[in-house]
């Protein structure tokens, strides 16, 4: 009797997660077929193969889905394309009120400068509008023409809508990056290769977190400093233990110094109402004083990048702790002052 032969145990198996991308691809495609010949339109395979740039074979695959799952179509000898039953209807998700104000707002939000990466969700709610009742549409079309997003602050990144697809495409496949990297604090670009982790919008930009290739510590590199990016067929080396969170710890924002730090500032009571009203930190903790004015107390790592937030509130706010806090934030206030008051007396 033949022997089998084992499987070597060195050849990549392919990930759970390229089985799924490869299903929903093609039930978003057998869903194409099905609007294509329920429009008015002529469609037959010919045609839809064009449409969907894919070959005739794949077209008759589909519509034999559509037979399967009891789509009443049929092909008109007379107009030759096919027809679906004039009283089908395909049945769609109900959504209720509140779910269809939630599907509006996020259609506005993810369509604002900085937020919109690839198509958003507009294509989404349009489909769902189409499909819904007619109080379901008017909720939908209300909100849309109700609610903005304005003047989020946010780097731009206008000319990185490629990037970032290829990001997300790099995420979703396990696939490798490689580009050209251009930071403000190196003299040159340079050429990296990315075992991308996660992309996340911190702040005010969006961020790529994953290890260099021949490295093991991540890093965090922002996306609008790519000068260029690309997805390869390379398999990344992505843990699937990786905690964001953890991985983040206390920073400030996105770059997580080494030492940690118990932060206490003292705003007067004119700032203390405005200071409250956001949650700055996952570590603030707000004291109350009778005078009106409040404490704030972060654990931090680092202190670089809570400067800048700390003098936007200066003349209203007093640093308690740490010493070193205090000493750095009067050296960038006098250096200020000097500064501006040699262009005050320039001629």
């Amino acid at each position: 009797m033949a022997k089998k032969k084992s499987v070597p145990k060195d050849i990549p198996q392919r990930a759970d997660r390229d089985r799924r991308v490869r299903q929903s691809e093609r039930i978003a495609r057998v869903l194409q077929v099905l609007n294509l010949i329920q429009s008015r339109g002529r469609w037959n395979v010919k045609a839809i193969a064009r449409e969907l740039d894919c070959s005739e074979r794949t077209v008759h695959r589909d519509l034999n889905v559509l037979e399967f799952c009891g789509v009443p179509f049929f092909f008109s000898e007379e107009e030759q394309c096919y027809r679906v039953r004039s009283d089908f209807r395909f049945p769609t998700l109900m959504l209720t009120g509140e779910e269809a104000l939630g599907q509006a707002i996020a259609t506005r939000i993810t369509g604002a400068a900085g937020l919109d990466v690839g198509l958003g969700a507009a294509p989404t709610t349009k489909k769902l509008a189409s499909a819904s009742s007619e109080e379901t549409k008017q909720i939908i079309f209300d909100a849309m023409s109700l609610v903005d997003v304005f003047d989020l602050k946010l780097a731009d990144h206008s000319r990185h809508g490629e990037n970032l697809k290829s990001i997300q495409m790099a995420l979703l496949g396990s696939n490798q990056l490689t580009g050209v990297y251009e930071s403000p604090y190196e003299d040159a670009s340079v050429k990296l290769t990315i075992h991308p982790y996660r992309l996340c919008l911190v702040k005010q930009a969006w961020y790529i977190i994953g290890h260099i290739d021949g490295e093991l510590k991540p890093k965090t590199f922002r996306v609008a400093r790519f000068k260029s990016l690309r997805q390869t067929m390379a398999i990344a080396d992505r843990p699937s233990n990786f905690d964001l969170r953890k991985y983040f710890g206390n920073a400030w924002s996105v770059y997580r110094g080494d030492k940690a730090y118990e932060i206490e500032l003292r705003f007067d009571a004119i700032a203390a109402r405005t200071v409250i009203e956001t949650n700055w930190h996952h570590t603030q903790q707000v004291a109350k004083h009778r005078d009106g004015s409040i404490t704030l107390r972060f654990t931090i790592d680092g202190l670089d990048e809570i400067q800048n937030w700390i003098l936007g509130w200066s003349g209203h706010v007093q640093i308690v702790a740490p010493d070193e806090l205090r000493v750095s934030i009067v050296k960038r206030l006098s250096l200020g002052i000097q500064i501006n008051s040699e262009s005050f007396n320039t001629p």
